[in-house]
């Protein structure tokens, strides 16, 4: 029986097969990839992933490709912003101008229907964006189980949105007359007699925020739909196999999982409900009397009466009330934000 070869020693000490040394160039080869990679990170070049020091992978984008955006946003956002913030200083007109310091921000908060316009300001986007946010939510639940005629109600709600807000409130105004509107003809019919829907000060404001969310609640009930198909079917088919009813599939996975749906639809509603002008201008005029007057209106009455500067010192003045009302609510609403 033949015993196997011993490994060759060198001087009492026994030496790996050759099979198993690498070379000496192979050997530091690896850190030597290490190194230049490391050195390419140090010296700013684009790498393809993140290095092991925590480097950001730079942008492979040159800073000049966002020079075009940031000159259109300069143009009609910053620009303009910083204009008006100027002029709310002065007394001007298309020729000259004066400079006044805080005087027009003074005589605009002396307006006596002011108060009137900030209060109905904050009842308009409250009521509206309420409002678009539970009935978007229902439609969208409701066009998001099996319809047969699901695609064109879907275009049906939707399609008050593309139509012009000024033609939205003349044909209101048109069916909301007192006696001879559709709206009391039907009413009528039924036994019931209708108030002066836009004459009345106790009913004029909240009959044109109706309006608002019939017009609205079609963009709120697209952006809920494509919450609510975002939300993986398992979810579903785990409270069912757990003998959930359709209340517990909305209660537990529709409504907690649709929220980032419910943040956009409520920020934006309520922005636009704060800036809301042209539907309440073309259906009262801010009448009867000043009952619902918004700030917008307000603003608008000033540059009828050619008071420019003051007209201005309005918008500043609304501009800082939406911020200071739309940040604060951004960054609570944030925090709710579901991750699917």
């Amino acid at each position: 029986m033949t015993r196997p070869k011993s490994a060759p020693t060198e001087g009492g000490r026994r030496v790996a097969p050759a099979a198993r040394t690498a070379p000496a160039h192979r050997r530091g080869g690896g850190r030597g990839r290490a190194r230049r990679r490391g050195s390419e990170n140090e010296s700013g070049a684009p790498t393809a992933r993140t290095g092991r020091g925590g480097r950001r992978r730079r942008s492979p984008y040159s800073y000049a490709l966002y020079l075009p955006a940031a000159i259109v946003y300069g143009v009609i956002f910053f620009v303009p912003t910083v204009m008006a913030f100027y002029f709310a200083l002065t007394r001007w007109t298309l020729f000259d101008s004066t400079f006044v310091g805080l005087q027009n921000f003074r005589d605009f908060f002396g307006e006596q229907n002011l108060r009137i316009g900030l209060q109905n300001t904050l009842i308009f986007g409250v009521v509206t964006s309420g409002l678009k946010v539970v009935l978007g939510l229902l439609l969208a639940v409701l066009l998001t189980s099996r319809l047969r005629l699901r695609g064109f109600l879907r275009s049906a709600v939707f399609f008050p949105v593309l139509v012009s807000t000024v033609a939205v409130g003349i044909t209101f105004s048109v069916l909301l007359k007192p006696d001879v509107g559709l709206v009391d003809k039907a009413l009528g019919l039924v036994g019931i007699s209708g108030p002066d829907w836009l004459g009345g000060a106790s009913t004029a404001l909240l009959s044109v925020a109706l309006v608002d969310v019939w017009r609205g609640v079609g963009l709120a009930t697209v952006i809920y739909i494509a919450g609510i198909l975002s939300i993986p079917p398992q979810y579903y088919e785990a409270v069912s196999v757990d003998g959930g009813t359709a209340w517990d599939r909305f209660r537990h996975v529709t409504l907690p999982l649709s929220w980032p749906a419910t943040y956009s639809v409520i920020i934006l509603s309520f922005i636009g409900g704060l800036r809301s002008f042209d539907l309440i201008w073309t259906m009262t005029r801010g009448g009867p009397g000043f009952t619902s007057d918004v700030i917008a209106s307000i603003i608008f009455k000033q540059y009828q009466a050619g008071f420019y500067g003051l007209a201005t010192a309005g918008n500043v003045i609304l501009f800082i009330v939406v911020t200071a009302i739309v940040v604060p609510l951004v960054w609570f609403l944030g925090k709710k934000q579901v991750a699917l």
